[in-house]
């Protein structure tokens, strides 16, 4: 039933809302302002009118602020019978949204009226207002920033008019340009224009919620123009012109077509292809001729060129760079100096081995393609014969008997270097003295030496690994041409580890001195092994140890000093340091028939090495000690417990719990009314039918005079006293003899023993002893 109602509900609603006069038309929202500040406060009210007679007569109105419901409405009936509901929303955050007044109807919301609310910023005013003109479009093109979103649809409105002053005073209207929508500049065609008369320019902008505008732009159009780039190329040298100097290029260009008749300026930039160098600016370039000759390029170098011009002298805009021309420049002949170095083969002294290096003389010495070695005869004149042509920086070559010098020069494309004589001297100067050579890091060694006297020009020294290996066969050399120096510092092909001969030899005028050699490591390594130890006498608690120093090698650091570790089996380890001149060594404070790993460490300046482990077992004690051991341990534990039984003896409090008093029966009170029994008495028992004894008690009595009634005749029993009767012995007459025997050898020291017989039931026998009386 419950959903029958409801489909028949909603079936209503929707015939109601198909009716004229429906619910869309019974209520009507009105708000303060529909576009406000974004954050500012929107008070909005909804009116239902009275001649809605399907409603209830209170009905209940509910807000809606896109898909939420708002709290906080205040309804009202109206004097006209009208209800009113208003609500005031105090941020309204949303840029835009829509507004609604609902109704409850059935089980569904249905809305009564609606009104969108936009919420954003006043414009900002336009900064940044520049123009150009463009004489390709024949317009005048200006640009601004149209600054931060305001979040409403905002229009831009560039306005100009015409001014014969400095833009004080305005004159003719320009008609406005609005640019399309998101756009921010805006052209002003060439018929509106006045290109030599200036003009006011500004930008409007405008939304619901305000106007902003961007300060004035007076200016003439040709004093804004921007001139189109240029044309740039080059042009093959004729063979009547002489070809263009080494590092030099030869430019032409062609102006815009349409800006011939503007005076201009031009400038050049260009800068390297390969590298990442930074363009260089080269300008103004001449106007009277559209030929340029650019210089100070390196040579055989490629470059890329880019030409713009301006309106010069007047005002005007720089155009943008021409397209990019590409452009290799010419070689020029090799100037450098080539420092040389020779040997000859041993076993062919006609045999010659020539090094060479090429030092620039300039900064721009031009490339080099190749090397040529060559000799002039003495009797052919002009000849020049070729001994040797090469790309490499050495040549080995057989040396003409007659040829006691050669020329060596540098070539290229654009011709040779001067030539560098090499004379073939004979080693006739003085060597040098006191060579020697030292690492001063992984990768570099000095070299030092005396000079001799007199003075050589210079030094040749030349450094490779020794022995030479077959991918490292060739030396490095180098010249020193300073004859004074002292000493050098080798950088070049030098690895870490590695042993180097260095070979150097002093240069003199059309002689050589013999050459001096030393070797050295570039750097020195640790020791490779440490000394094996080795035990030469053991005893119970020491152990005497010695080794043999390694002999000394070549990369190896000196030893600085050894260190001793011991380890014994709880892994409690001992260490010890030692010069580096110890052979031996004792270790003290060892446990006897303990285990003990030793081992040898062996440190340099470049680092340390272990040797192998020694594993060593002290001496076990002999039998002699044990033995004397043992008697003391046993002497010691002897007067342990003699010193121990003393004090408890001595001591009363520690001996009465473990031997307690016994009553002496001599001394006992009872033996004042009991008879004494002599030790030659006997208790004669007078029948064997009494039950065996249970329980004796021993009593004593003092020193008394006998009584009437004691007899000497121990078989007489029936005649004593009931009080006497009860401690007679009951039981086998031959036991109580033989207990009155084995009491005998007491009884003098105790004469009045007598026995207490009880005649209870037998029952298990234990042994009790009585308090004293």
């Amino acid at each position: 039933m419950a959903r029958l109602r409801t489909y028949s509900l909603t079936w209503a609603a929707l015939i109601i809302l198909l009716l004229p006069g429906s619910l869309e038309e019974c209520g009507h929202i009105s708000v303060s302002a529909p576009i406000v500040h974004l954050g500012d406060p929107i008070t909005a009210s909804c009116i239902i009118k009275q001649n809605c007679s399907h409603l209830d007569l209170e009905p209940q109105i509910l807000w809606r602020l896109g898909a939420e419901l708002q709290p906080g409405g205040r309804q009202q009936r109206l004097s006209d019978g009208t209800q009113q509901s208003t609500i005031t929303l105090p941020h309204l955050n949303h840029t835009r949204a829509f507004l609604s007044c609902c109704l409850n109807w059935g089980n569904s919301l249905q809305i009564l009226d609606q009104v969108e609310l936009r919420a954003g910023y006043p414009p900002a005013v336009p900064r940044n207002l520049s123009c150009l003109m463009n004489l390709t479009t024949s317009s005048l093109i200006c640009q601004w920033e149209p600054g931060p979103e305001t979040h409403l649809p905002t229009s831009f409105t560039l306005k100009s008019f015409k001014s014969r002053g400095n833009c004080q005073t305005q004159g003719d209207s320009i008609l406005d340009c609005v640019p399309e929508d998101g756009q921010s500049h805006c052209s002003i065609p060439r018929r509106h224009l006045l290109l030599y008369q200036n003009m006011g320019i500004w930008v409007q902008a405008e939304n619901a919620l305000g106007t902003s505008m961007s300060p004035q732009l007076c200016l003439e159009p040709m004093d804004v123009v921007k001139l189109e780039p240029p044309m740039l190329w080059t042009t093959d040298p004729s063979p009547e012109e002489a070809p263009p100097q080494a590092g030099c290029l030869q430019l032409c260009w062609e102006p815009w077509q349409p800006a011939l008749h503007i005076n201009q300026k031009c400038e050049l930039r260009h800068k390297p292809q390969s590298g990442e160098a930074s363009w260089a600016l080269v300008g103004p370039l001449p106007l009277e001729a559209l030929r340029y000759e650019l210089c100070g390029l390196l040579p055989a170098t490629a470059y890329t060129l880019q030409i713009r011009c301006i309106r010069w002298p007047l005002p005007g805009h720089w155009s943008d760079w021409s397209p990019s021309l590409e452009l290799r420049t010419t070689e020029r002949a090799p100037t450098v100096r080539l420092n040389t170095w020779w040997r000859q083969r041993q076993l062919d002294p006609r045999t010659v081995q020539l090094f060479w290096k090429p030092v620039p003389l300039e900064e721009d010495s031009g490339q080099i393609q190749g090397y040529v070695v060559s000799w002039r005869p003495s009797g052919q004149a002009g000849a020049i014969l070729p001994l040797c042509n090469t790309t490499e920086l050495s040549c080995t070559f057989p040396l003409p008997s007659e040829a006691q010098e050669v020329a060596l020069v540098a070539y290229n494309s654009a011709g040779t270097s001067r030539p560098t004589p090499v004379v073939f001297s004979e080693s006739r100067g003085p060597a040098l003295t006191r060579l020697h050579a030292m690492a001063r890091d992984p990768h570099s060694l000095w070299v030092g030496w005396e000079p001799p006297s007199p003075w050589p020009r210079g030094y040749v020294i030349e450094w490779g690994l020794s022995p030479p290996s077959t991918s490292n066969s060739n030396k490095t050399w180098r010249m020193e041409q300073n004859g004074s120096a002292t000493g050098f510092l080798l950088q070049e092909n030098i690895r870490p580890f590695q042993l180097y001969e260095i070979t150097v030899t002093p240069l003199y005028q059309d002689a050589m001195g013999p050459s001096q050699h030393v070797y050295a490591y570039s750097q020195e390594m640790a020791p490779c092994h440490a000394p094996e130890l080795h035990l030469k006498h053991i005893g119970k608690t020491w152990a005497q140890l010695e080794w043999v120093p390694e002999p000394p090698e070549l990369g190896k650091s000196p030893l600085t000093h050894y260190t001793i570790f011991w380890t014994n089996t709880q892994n409690q380890s001992f260490s010890t340091i030692l010069n580096a001149s110890s052979r031996g060594f004792v270790l003290h404070g060892l446990e006897p028939a303990s285990l003990y790993h030793i081992h040898l460490m062996a440190a340099s300046q470049a680092g340390a090495t272990n040797g192998t482990v020694l594993t060593l077992m002290t001496l076990i004690p002999e039998g002699s000690e044990l033995h004397i051991l043992l008697g003391l341990f046993g002497l010691l534990l002897l007067l342990s417990c003699l010193c121990g039984t003393a004090w408890l003896c001595c001591s009363p409090s520690r001996k009465n719990p473990l031997w307690p008093s016994v009553p002496d029966p001599a001394h006992s009170s009872l033996g004042s009314w009991v008879p004494t029994i002599m030790e030659e008495e006997a208790f004669q028992l007078p029948g064997l039918g009494m039950p065996p004894i249970t329980k004796l008690t021993v009593l004593e009595e003092d020193e008394k005079k006998p009584l009437p009634w004691e007899s000497h005749n121990s078989s007489e029993t029936c005649g004593l006293p009931t009080l006497v009767q009860t401690y007679v012995l009951q039981g086998d007459p031959r036991a109580a003899s033989a207990q009155a025997q084995s009491q005998s050898g007491t009884s003098d020291q105790h004469p009045s023993t007598l026995l207490n017989v009880s005649t209870q039931p037998p029952r298990p026998y234990h042994a009790q002893r009585e308090p004293s009386i």
